[in-house]
């Protein structure tokens, strides 16, 4: 279990009182509502940088070189499909 570390916040009192009626109806403590929504907000941002390097991975075009290969290895493919025999 890691340790609590205890830190003082400023927010408006609209927000405070919108906290306390959350706290109070899921009966946990203002510290834990704040502790789950900031703990939520770091996934969304996790799952958010993970998706955008997944995205970034998958967008990369072949380069030259590559492209190259792959015409050699399409001409390749028909050339041993029109000798095969079906």
């Amino acid at each position: 279990m890691t340790a609590s570390i205890k830190t003082v916040i400023s927010i408006n009192s609209e927000l405070f009182e919108k906290v306390n009626r959350i706290s109070k109806d899921l009966n946990i403590s203002r510290s834990k509502l704040f502790t789950m929504a900031v703990q939520d907000l770091i996934n969304k941002k996790e799952a958010k940088d993970l998706l955008s390097r997944i995205n970034h991975a998958f967008n990369d075009h072949p380069d030259p070189e590559e492209l190259n290969i792959q015409r050699k290895m399409k001409k390749k493919h028909i050339e041993n499909i029109e000798i095969e025999q079906w």
